[in-house]
Protein backbone atom coordinates (compact mmCIF):
# COMPACT_ATOMS: atom_id res chain seq x y z
CA UNK A 1 0.00 0.00 0.00
CA UNK A 2 2.75 2.25 0.19
CA UNK A 3 4.50 2.68 -2.53
CA UNK A 4 1.01 3.55 -4.30
CA UNK A 5 0.10 6.14 -2.25
CA UNK A 6 3.69 7.48 -2.62
CA UNK A 7 3.45 7.36 -6.12
CA UNK A 8 -0.03 8.96 -6.03
CA UNK A 9 1.07 12.07 -3.71
CA UNK A 10 4.24 12.13 -6.06
CA UNK A 11 1.81 12.81 -8.98
CA UNK A 12 -0.49 14.90 -6.90
CA UNK A 13 2.55 17.61 -5.82
CA UNK A 14 4.32 17.49 -9.48
CA UNK A 15 1.36 17.07 -12.03
CA UNK A 16 2.11 20.43 -13.68
CA UNK A 17 5.74 19.84 -14.64
CA UNK A 18 5.31 19.24 -18.56
CA UNK A 19 2.85 22.48 -18.26
CA UNK A 20 4.39 25.67 -19.56
CA UNK A 21 5.89 27.23 -16.58
CA UNK A 22 4.74 30.37 -15.00
CA UNK A 23 7.30 33.45 -14.30
CA UNK A 24 7.07 35.86 -11.23
CA UNK A 25 5.11 38.62 -13.17
CA UNK A 26 2.45 36.50 -14.88
CA UNK A 27 1.60 35.27 -11.03
CA UNK A 28 1.87 39.06 -10.37
CA UNK A 29 -0.45 40.24 -12.77
CA UNK A 30 -2.90 36.82 -11.72
CA UNK A 31 -2.98 38.05 -8.16
CA UNK A 32 -3.98 41.78 -9.28
CA UNK A 33 -7.21 40.29 -10.65
CA UNK A 34 -7.68 38.18 -8.20
CA UNK A 35 -6.35 38.25 -4.60
CA UNK A 36 -9.33 39.90 -2.30
CA UNK A 37 -6.50 41.43 -0.17
CA UNK A 38 -5.79 43.77 -3.17
CA UNK A 39 -9.49 44.02 -4.38
CA UNK A 40 -10.29 44.96 -0.81
CA UNK A 41 -7.37 48.21 -0.85
CA UNK A 42 -8.75 49.45 -4.48
CA UNK A 43 -12.34 49.16 -3.14
CA UNK A 44 -11.38 51.50 0.00
CA UNK A 45 -9.39 53.83 -2.25
CA UNK A 46 -12.60 54.67 -4.75
CA UNK A 47 -14.51 54.96 -1.14
CA UNK A 48 -11.46 57.97 0.19
CA UNK A 49 -11.34 59.53 -2.57
CA UNK A 50 -14.70 60.67 -2.18
CA UNK A 51 -13.98 62.62 0.83
CA UNK A 52 -12.82 65.20 -1.01
CA UNK A 53 -16.06 66.61 -2.85
CA UNK A 54 -17.75 65.56 0.16
CA UNK A 55 -15.63 68.25 2.15
CA UNK A 56 -16.23 70.84 -0.40
CA UNK A 57 -20.28 70.47 -0.46
CA UNK A 58 -19.65 71.84 3.37
CA UNK A 59 -18.75 75.00 1.19
CA UNK A 60 -21.15 75.20 -1.32
CA UNK A 61 -24.73 76.86 -1.19
CA UNK A 62 -27.58 74.80 -0.24
CA UNK A 63 -30.63 74.89 -1.88
CA UNK A 64 -34.17 73.43 -0.99
CA UNK A 65 -37.90 73.92 -2.27
CA UNK A 66 -40.29 73.32 0.12
CA UNK A 67 -44.43 73.94 -0.07
CA UNK A 68 -47.85 72.21 0.79
CA UNK A 69 -51.82 72.27 -0.38
CA UNK A 70 -54.49 72.05 1.75
CA UNK A 71 -58.81 71.72 1.13
CA UNK A 72 -61.25 72.97 4.00
CA UNK A 73 -64.21 72.71 4.37
CA UNK A 74 -66.62 73.97 7.02
CA UNK A 75 -70.13 74.98 8.17
CA UNK A 76 -71.54 77.60 11.02
CA UNK A 77 -75.43 78.28 11.97
CA UNK A 78 -77.71 77.05 14.98
CA UNK A 79 -80.09 75.34 13.11
CA UNK A 80 -79.44 73.05 9.86
CA UNK A 81 -81.19 75.10 7.37
CA UNK A 82 -79.53 77.96 8.42
CA UNK A 83 -75.83 76.56 8.38
CA UNK A 84 -73.24 78.38 5.86
CA UNK A 85 -70.97 75.90 4.35
CA UNK A 86 -67.28 77.62 3.48
CA UNK A 87 -64.82 75.72 1.37
CA UNK A 88 -61.22 77.37 1.21
CA UNK A 89 -58.12 75.86 -0.82
CA UNK A 90 -54.84 77.25 0.24
CA UNK A 91 -51.11 76.49 -1.73
CA UNK A 92 -47.63 77.33 -0.62
CA UNK A 93 -44.36 77.20 -2.03
CA UNK A 94 -40.40 77.91 -0.93
CA UNK A 95 -37.46 78.21 -2.68
CA UNK A 96 -34.65 79.00 -0.06
CA UNK A 97 -30.77 79.50 -0.55
CA UNK A 98 -27.84 79.23 2.27
CA UNK A 99 -24.52 79.77 1.37
CA UNK A 100 -21.52 80.01 4.52
CA UNK A 101 -19.86 82.70 4.34
CA UNK A 102 -17.88 82.04 7.78
CA UNK A 103 -17.87 78.54 9.22
CA UNK A 104 -14.21 77.62 10.55
CA UNK A 105 -15.24 74.37 11.46
CA UNK A 106 -16.37 73.60 7.48
CA UNK A 107 -13.24 74.72 6.26
CA UNK A 108 -11.29 72.90 8.52
CA UNK A 109 -13.06 69.68 7.52
CA UNK A 110 -11.92 70.30 3.72
CA UNK A 111 -8.55 70.70 4.49
CA UNK A 112 -9.18 67.40 6.38
CA UNK A 113 -10.82 66.23 3.55
CA UNK A 114 -8.62 66.23 0.52
CA UNK A 115 -5.47 64.91 3.70
CA UNK A 116 -7.61 61.95 4.14
CA UNK A 117 -7.73 61.49 0.07
CA UNK A 118 -3.88 61.57 0.53
CA UNK A 119 -4.05 59.16 3.33
CA UNK A 120 -6.61 56.53 1.45
CA UNK A 121 -3.89 56.86 -2.03
CA UNK A 122 -1.18 56.22 0.42
CA UNK A 123 -2.34 53.12 2.32
CA UNK A 124 -3.24 52.05 -1.63
CA UNK A 125 0.03 52.32 -2.43
CA UNK A 126 1.27 50.43 0.33
CA UNK A 127 -1.37 47.64 -0.17
CA UNK A 128 0.02 46.67 -4.05
CA UNK A 129 3.48 46.44 -2.04
CA UNK A 130 2.28 44.38 0.53
CA UNK A 131 0.76 42.27 -2.50
CA UNK A 132 4.13 41.80 -4.61
CA UNK A 133 6.02 41.14 -1.24
CA UNK A 134 3.26 38.57 -0.50
CA UNK A 135 3.92 36.94 -4.40
CA UNK A 136 7.01 36.90 -3.94
CA UNK A 137 7.43 34.78 -1.02
CA UNK A 138 4.58 32.59 -1.75
CA UNK A 139 6.18 31.76 -5.12
CA UNK A 140 9.76 31.08 -3.89
CA UNK A 141 8.12 29.26 -0.79
CA UNK A 142 7.08 26.80 -3.91
CA UNK A 143 10.20 26.89 -4.68
CA UNK A 144 11.99 25.87 -1.54
CA UNK A 145 9.61 23.21 -1.23
CA UNK A 146 10.29 21.91 -4.67
CA UNK A 147 13.66 21.74 -3.92
CA UNK A 148 13.46 20.49 -0.56
CA UNK A 149 11.20 17.80 -1.99
CA UNK A 150 14.17 17.17 -5.13
CA UNK A 151 16.84 16.83 -2.80
CA UNK A 152 15.01 14.28 -0.81
CA UNK A 153 14.08 12.45 -4.31
CA UNK A 154 17.34 12.42 -5.12
CA UNK A 155 19.03 10.97 -1.88
CA UNK A 156 16.38 8.45 -1.90
CA UNK A 157 17.69 7.41 -5.23
CA UNK A 158 21.07 7.07 -3.27
CA UNK A 159 19.88 5.52 -0.49
CA UNK A 160 18.10 2.64 -2.43
CA UNK A 161 20.85 1.99 -4.62
CA UNK A 162 23.49 1.71 -1.14
CA UNK A 163 20.23 -0.93 0.61
CA UNK A 164 20.78 -2.95 -2.75
CA UNK A 165 24.31 -2.72 -2.98
CA UNK A 166 24.46 -3.39 0.97
CA UNK A 167 21.88 -6.51 0.74
CA UNK A 168 23.93 -7.85 -2.00
CA UNK A 169 27.33 -7.62 -0.38
CA UNK A 170 25.64 -9.06 2.81
CA UNK A 171 24.58 -12.14 0.36
CA UNK A 172 27.61 -13.18 -0.69
CA UNK A 173 29.46 -12.61 2.76
CA UNK A 174 31.26 -9.35 2.13
CA UNK A 175 29.13 -7.13 4.59
CA UNK A 176 27.75 -7.40 7.99
CA UNK A 177 24.42 -7.03 8.41
CA UNK A 178 24.87 -4.27 9.86
CA UNK A 179 25.63 -2.13 6.77
CA UNK A 180 22.13 -3.83 5.53
CA UNK A 181 20.18 -2.98 8.59
CA UNK A 182 22.01 1.07 8.88
CA UNK A 183 20.76 1.45 4.88
CA UNK A 184 17.22 0.38 5.39
CA UNK A 185 17.28 2.89 8.62
CA UNK A 186 18.08 5.55 6.30
CA UNK A 187 15.67 4.23 3.35
CA UNK A 188 12.89 4.18 5.47
CA UNK A 189 13.90 8.15 7.19
CA UNK A 190 14.48 9.66 3.63
CA UNK A 191 10.61 7.90 2.80
CA UNK A 192 9.42 9.74 5.95
CA UNK A 193 11.14 12.60 4.76
CA UNK A 194 9.74 12.19 1.32
CA UNK A 195 6.46 12.60 2.20
CA UNK A 196 6.57 15.21 4.61
CA UNK A 197 8.18 17.58 1.49
CA UNK A 198 4.98 16.58 -0.46
CA UNK A 199 2.88 17.55 1.55
CA UNK A 200 4.80 20.83 2.64
CA UNK A 201 5.06 21.45 -1.07
CA UNK A 202 0.75 21.40 -1.54
CA UNK A 203 0.63 23.85 1.32
CA UNK A 204 2.97 26.23 -0.43
CA UNK A 205 1.01 25.79 -3.36
CA UNK A 206 -2.15 26.03 -1.53
CA UNK A 207 -0.73 29.45 -0.31
CA UNK A 208 -0.66 30.92 -3.32
CA UNK A 209 -3.55 29.65 -4.66
CA UNK A 210 -5.45 31.90 -1.88
CA UNK A 211 -3.31 34.64 -3.82
CA UNK A 212 -3.81 34.20 -7.30
CA UNK A 213 -7.53 32.89 -7.07
CA UNK A 214 -6.36 29.30 -9.07
CA UNK A 215 -4.23 26.62 -8.53
CA UNK A 216 -1.01 27.85 -9.77
CA UNK A 217 0.84 25.37 -12.20
CA UNK A 218 4.50 25.00 -12.88
CA UNK A 219 6.66 27.48 -11.89
CA UNK A 220 9.88 29.14 -13.49
CA UNK A 221 12.91 28.08 -11.00
CA UNK A 222 15.82 29.77 -10.36
CA UNK A 223 19.42 29.60 -13.22
CA UNK A 224 21.84 27.20 -12.89
CA UNK A 225 24.99 29.31 -10.52
CA UNK A 226 22.64 32.57 -10.78
CA UNK A 227 24.37 35.86 -9.69
CA UNK A 228 22.48 37.92 -7.38
CA UNK A 229 23.32 41.92 -7.69
CA UNK A 230 24.13 43.64 -4.02
CA UNK A 231 21.62 46.40 -3.37
CA UNK A 232 21.97 49.84 -4.86
CA UNK A 233 23.16 52.24 -3.42
CA UNK A 234 25.43 49.81 -1.69
CA UNK A 235 25.42 51.71 1.84
CA UNK A 236 23.07 51.02 4.70
CA UNK A 237 22.43 55.30 4.90
CA UNK A 238 19.99 56.53 1.89
CA UNK A 239 18.32 53.44 2.69
CA UNK A 240 17.40 54.26 5.87
CA UNK A 241 16.53 58.13 4.43
CA UNK A 242 14.70 56.46 1.95
CA UNK A 243 12.67 54.54 4.58
CA UNK A 244 11.55 57.69 7.00
CA UNK A 245 10.31 59.46 3.82
CA UNK A 246 8.93 57.12 1.14
CA UNK A 247 7.57 54.17 3.09
CA UNK A 248 4.00 54.75 3.04
CA UNK A 249 3.03 53.52 6.10
CA UNK A 250 5.51 56.65 7.30
CA UNK A 251 3.59 59.31 4.85
CA UNK A 252 0.06 57.70 6.16
CA UNK A 253 1.29 58.33 9.53
CA UNK A 254 2.57 62.27 8.62
CA UNK A 255 -0.53 63.33 7.13
CA UNK A 256 -3.01 61.49 10.11
CA UNK A 257 -0.73 63.87 12.39
CA UNK A 258 -1.70 66.86 9.67
CA UNK A 259 -5.57 65.36 10.31
CA UNK A 260 -4.90 65.89 13.71
CA UNK A 261 -3.63 68.88 13.72
CA UNK A 262 -6.69 70.09 11.98
CA UNK A 263 -9.48 68.44 13.76
CA UNK A 264 -8.16 71.16 16.84
CA UNK A 265 -9.05 74.33 14.89
CA UNK A 266 -11.83 72.53 13.84
CA UNK A 267 -12.96 71.63 17.60
CA UNK A 268 -11.76 75.23 18.59
CA UNK A 269 -14.44 76.53 16.19
CA UNK A 270 -17.09 75.68 18.69
CA UNK A 271 -16.67 78.70 19.85
CA UNK A 272 -16.52 80.82 16.93
CA UNK A 273 -19.22 83.25 15.51
CA UNK A 274 -20.45 81.69 12.16
CA UNK A 275 -22.34 83.65 9.44
CA UNK A 276 -24.58 82.51 6.58
CA UNK A 277 -25.80 84.53 3.39
CA UNK A 278 -29.52 83.27 3.42
CA UNK A 279 -32.20 83.79 0.89
CA UNK A 280 -35.97 82.54 0.13
CA UNK A 281 -38.48 83.27 -2.73
CA UNK A 282 -42.11 82.33 -1.72
CA UNK A 283 -45.47 82.29 -2.99
CA UNK A 284 -48.94 81.71 -1.39
CA UNK A 285 -52.35 81.10 -2.53
CA UNK A 286 -55.63 81.29 -0.63
CA UNK A 287 -59.50 81.01 -1.83
CA UNK A 288 -62.46 81.18 0.00
CA UNK A 289 -66.05 80.20 -1.63
CA UNK A 290 -68.67 80.39 0.09
CA UNK A 291 -72.55 82.64 -1.26
CA UNK A 292 -69.85 84.75 -2.41
CA UNK A 293 -66.15 83.98 -3.21
CA UNK A 294 -62.54 85.72 -2.77
CA UNK A 295 -58.93 84.63 -3.24
CA UNK A 296 -55.54 86.25 -2.60
CA UNK A 297 -51.75 85.49 -3.54
CA UNK A 298 -48.64 86.57 -1.85
CA UNK A 299 -45.43 86.51 -3.43
CA UNK A 300 -42.33 86.89 -0.96
CA UNK A 301 -38.66 87.60 -1.06
CA UNK A 302 -36.04 87.76 1.15
CA UNK A 303 -32.43 88.12 1.03
CA UNK A 304 -30.35 88.86 4.41
CA UNK A 305 -27.41 87.55 6.73
CA UNK A 306 -28.05 85.51 9.13
CA UNK A 307 -25.29 85.11 12.04
CA UNK A 308 -24.82 83.07 15.53
CA UNK A 309 -22.70 83.42 18.06
CA UNK A 310 -22.21 80.59 20.58
CA UNK A 311 -22.04 81.95 24.54
CA UNK A 312 -21.54 78.52 26.05
CA UNK A 313 -22.00 75.08 25.85
CA UNK A 314 -21.75 73.32 29.25
CA UNK A 315 -17.73 73.57 28.67
CA UNK A 316 -18.29 70.64 26.71
CA UNK A 317 -15.75 72.61 23.80
CA UNK A 318 -12.83 72.85 25.74
CA UNK A 319 -13.36 69.87 27.03
CA UNK A 320 -13.35 68.18 23.12
CA UNK A 321 -10.14 70.64 22.42
CA UNK A 322 -8.19 69.10 25.22
CA UNK A 323 -9.44 65.84 23.70
CA UNK A 324 -7.96 66.83 20.02
CA UNK A 325 -5.08 67.76 21.60
CA UNK A 326 -4.30 64.45 22.99
CA UNK A 327 -4.95 62.65 20.50
CA UNK A 328 -2.24 64.91 18.26
CA UNK A 329 -0.24 63.86 21.00
CA UNK A 330 -0.96 60.24 19.42
CA UNK A 331 -0.71 60.42 16.15
CA UNK A 332 3.15 61.95 17.01
CA UNK A 333 3.65 59.15 18.70
CA UNK A 334 2.43 57.02 16.44
CA UNK A 335 4.37 58.50 13.09
CA UNK A 336 7.20 57.81 15.58
CA UNK A 337 6.82 54.18 16.16
CA UNK A 338 6.36 53.79 12.21
CA UNK A 339 9.19 55.31 11.49
CA UNK A 340 11.39 53.01 13.66
CA UNK A 341 9.36 50.34 12.64
CA UNK A 342 10.03 51.02 8.86
CA UNK A 343 14.09 51.87 10.12
CA UNK A 344 14.13 48.71 11.59
CA UNK A 345 12.62 47.04 8.82
CA UNK A 346 15.07 47.99 5.92
CA UNK A 347 18.14 47.58 8.02
CA UNK A 348 16.71 44.08 8.76
CA UNK A 349 16.48 43.75 5.29
CA UNK A 350 19.60 45.30 4.07
CA UNK A 351 21.70 43.30 6.37
CA UNK A 352 19.48 40.02 5.30
CA UNK A 353 20.55 40.88 1.25
CA UNK A 354 24.61 41.12 2.74
CA UNK A 355 24.85 38.19 4.91
CA UNK A 356 22.39 35.92 2.24
CA UNK A 357 25.01 36.83 -0.53
CA UNK A 358 27.59 35.68 1.76
CA UNK A 359 26.19 32.70 2.74
CA UNK A 360 25.77 31.41 -1.22
CA UNK A 361 29.38 31.87 -1.74
CA UNK A 362 30.23 29.74 1.27
CA UNK A 363 27.51 27.47 0.06
CA UNK A 364 28.95 27.40 -3.12
CA UNK A 365 32.21 26.37 -2.04
CA UNK A 366 30.23 23.52 -0.20
CA UNK A 367 28.58 22.42 -2.41
CA UNK A 368 32.02 21.86 -4.59
CA UNK A 369 33.57 20.50 -1.47
CA UNK A 370 30.57 18.06 -0.44
CA UNK A 371 30.84 16.34 -4.19
CA UNK A 372 34.39 16.19 -3.65
CA UNK A 373 34.03 13.96 -0.55
CA UNK A 374 31.06 12.29 -2.17
CA UNK A 375 32.88 11.01 -5.07
CA UNK A 376 36.24 10.15 -2.77
CA UNK A 377 33.81 8.19 -0.39
CA UNK A 378 32.01 6.35 -3.26
CA UNK A 379 36.04 5.65 -4.88
CA UNK A 380 36.63 4.50 -1.03
CA UNK A 381 33.75 2.20 -0.67
CA UNK A 382 34.79 0.34 -3.93
CA UNK A 383 38.40 -0.23 -3.07
CA UNK A 384 37.29 -1.37 0.45
CA UNK A 385 38.74 1.30 2.32
CA UNK A 386 35.26 3.33 3.05
CA UNK A 387 32.12 1.25 4.62
CA UNK A 388 28.38 2.29 3.51
CA UNK A 389 27.54 4.66 6.05
CA UNK A 390 30.34 7.00 5.36
CA UNK A 391 28.91 6.68 1.35
CA UNK A 392 25.00 8.03 2.82
CA UNK A 393 26.55 10.34 5.00
CA UNK A 394 28.50 11.94 2.01
CA UNK A 395 25.31 11.83 -0.10
CA UNK A 396 22.95 13.49 2.66
CA UNK A 397 25.53 15.83 3.58
CA UNK A 398 25.48 17.11 -0.32
CA UNK A 399 21.86 16.76 -0.27
CA UNK A 400 21.73 19.18 2.71
CA UNK A 401 24.41 21.56 1.00
CA UNK A 402 22.42 21.91 -2.24
CA UNK A 403 19.10 22.72 -0.50
CA UNK A 404 20.42 25.20 2.04
CA UNK A 405 22.23 27.17 -0.94
CA UNK A 406 18.97 27.18 -2.94
CA UNK A 407 17.48 28.58 0.25
CA UNK A 408 20.01 31.12 0.70
CA UNK A 409 19.26 32.59 -2.90
CA UNK A 410 15.78 32.60 -2.50
CA UNK A 411 16.39 34.56 0.81
CA UNK A 412 18.48 36.52 0.11
CA UNK A 413 16.10 37.84 -3.30
CA UNK A 414 13.59 38.02 -0.98
CA UNK A 415 15.43 40.19 1.42
CA UNK A 416 16.14 42.58 -1.65
CA UNK A 417 12.25 42.88 -2.42
CA UNK A 418 11.98 43.61 1.13
CA UNK A 419 14.44 46.20 1.50
CA UNK A 420 13.00 48.21 -1.81
CA UNK A 421 9.28 48.02 -0.34
CA UNK A 422 10.52 49.20 3.04
CA UNK A 423 12.47 52.16 1.47
CA UNK A 424 9.24 52.88 -0.30
CA UNK A 425 10.74 51.89 -3.71
CA UNK A 426 9.48 48.97 -4.61
CA UNK A 427 7.96 48.80 -8.22
CA UNK A 428 6.75 46.07 -10.56
CA UNK A 429 9.71 46.78 -12.19
CA UNK A 430 11.78 45.45 -9.51
CA UNK A 431 9.56 42.14 -10.20
CA UNK A 432 11.00 42.35 -13.16
CA UNK A 433 14.23 42.43 -12.55
CA UNK A 434 13.71 39.55 -10.31
CA UNK A 435 11.89 37.65 -12.95
CA UNK A 436 15.25 38.13 -15.05
CA UNK A 437 16.93 35.34 -12.83
CA UNK A 438 14.38 32.80 -13.68
CA UNK A 439 14.41 30.10 -16.79
CA UNK A 440 11.29 27.94 -17.55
Amino acid sequence: MRKPLIASLIASALFTLNAQAADLVQIYRDALVNDMQYASARASLAAGQEKAPQGRALLLPTIGLSGGKSHNDSSTGQEEGDNVHRTSNSSNYTLSLSQPLFRWANWQQYQQSKLQVMVSEAQFAQAQQDLMVRVAQAYFDILTAQDTLAAIQAQKVATTEQLASAKRNFEVGTQTITDTNEAQARSDLVVAQELAAINDLEIKRTALQQIIGKPPGALATLKTGVAINTPVPAAIEPWVESAEKQNYGVMSAQIALEIAKHEISKTRAGHYPTVDLVASAGRSNAGLTALSSSSTATNSNAIGIQWNIPLFAGFGVTSRVRETIALEDKARFDLESVRRSATQATRQAYLGVNSGLAQVRALEAAEVSSQSALESNQLGYQVGVRINIDVLNAQQQLALTRQSLAKARYDTVMNGIRLKSAAGTLKEEDLSLVNSLLQP
